[in-house]
């Protein structure tokens, strides 16, 4: 099996290649060459399009740029070496290790925006948790999407996962209940429920999210245990305004970032975890169900930097 850094490596091929090109040709990974102005610009616009955010990129040019009128010969390795240690330091806290509780069920709830990846991604971790030996029921709670149940029930048949699920236009609150009563009775240890995609200012869906969790909490008044928002890595800094939204109206718990294997903007996540310090539980790196990884700092700060340590 491929170490969790190749993984991030290939999943951010491209996301990385502006980095590499500076780090690599400009920069002198590979040929030696030492930094220079134009190289030192041409750093400055990958930042900024990698949507790490103002604050982050600001920090990383200007240590580097204190590093290079202290040392002129300061080469590119080096160079990235600064930058990462500043992208971990700014991601300090940034990442935990997911553990099972003493809920049974124990309830995560995905929420976000129609294509962010949610029903790919609740399908993905169910598998993952059944991978690590646990009992999992899946809740089709995005009855507002006609095609969701059918692509959520598609991935439950090729996983073999068990699924509670309803009609299109059902009461999302009514399959939540059921599909707790389903979990709970089978002695399952955890429940992830599938919520339909929303937008943070379509106030009917929000009522329906408030809904599902009243309806939750009438079985075990502290669930939905987990509520992580899953986030489309290819937003960019467009999606620090979802994350903000859905924290201030439900208490956010974690991020799951999706796409960053197909996306040039692989910064967002910094952005958010420094506005908000959610933390971030899982990363989407490929299309694969294996490719649903836990998140590392080291490995996709190294990963963007083109570090193997």
């Amino acid at each position: 099996m491929r170490s969790f850094f190749s993984k991030f490596k290939d999943g951010l091929k491209r996301t990385t290649p502006t980095f590499y090109k500076v780090f690599g040709k400009v920069g002198g990974i590979f040929s030696g060459k030492k930094l220079d102005a134009a190289s030192l610009d041409e750093l400055e616009e990958a930042l900024y399009g990698a949507d790490f955010g103002v604050e982050t990129a600001t920090e990383i040019l200007e240590e580097i740029q204190e590093a290079y009128k202290q040392d002129k010969e300061l080469r590119g390795q080096d160079a990235a070496r600064i930058g990462a240690a500043v992208l971990k330091r700014v991601l300090a806290g940034a990442e935990t290790e997911y553990t099972y509780s003493d809920h049974h069920p124990e309830v995560i709830a995905l929420i976000g925006v129609n294509g962010a990846g949610k029903t790919t991604t609740s399908a993905k971790l169910a598998w993952k948790f059944k991978e690590d030996g646990r009992g999992v029921t899946l809740g089709a709670c995005d009855t507002f999407r006609a095609a969701a149940n059918e692509q959520i029930k598609t991935w439950a048949e090729r996983l073999d996962l068990e699924l509670i699920a309803s009609q299109h236009g059902a009461d999302a609150a009514a399959v939540a209940f059921d599909a707790y009563q389903a979990a709970q009775s089978r002695g399952r240890d955890v429940l992830i429920l599938d919520t339909a995609g929303r937008l943070h200012t379509k106030s009917n869906l929000m009522e329906e999210l408030k809904k599902i969790r009243r309806v939750l909490q009438k079985h075990d008044e502290s669930a939905p245990h987990h509520s992580w928002l899953v986030v489309d890595g290819s937003l960019g800094s467009n999606s620090i305004e979802q994350a903000r939204a859905f924290h201030e109206a439900f208490g956010l718990t974690g991020l799951i970032i999706t796409k960053l294997d197909g996306t040039s903007r692989g910064g967002a996540l910094v952005g958010i975890y420094r506005e908000l310090k959610i933390p971030i539980v899982f990363v989407g790196l490929g299309e694969q169900k294996e490719d649903l990884q836990p998140f590392s700092i080291d490995n996709y700060v190294n990963a963007i930097f083109g570090i193997e340590e």
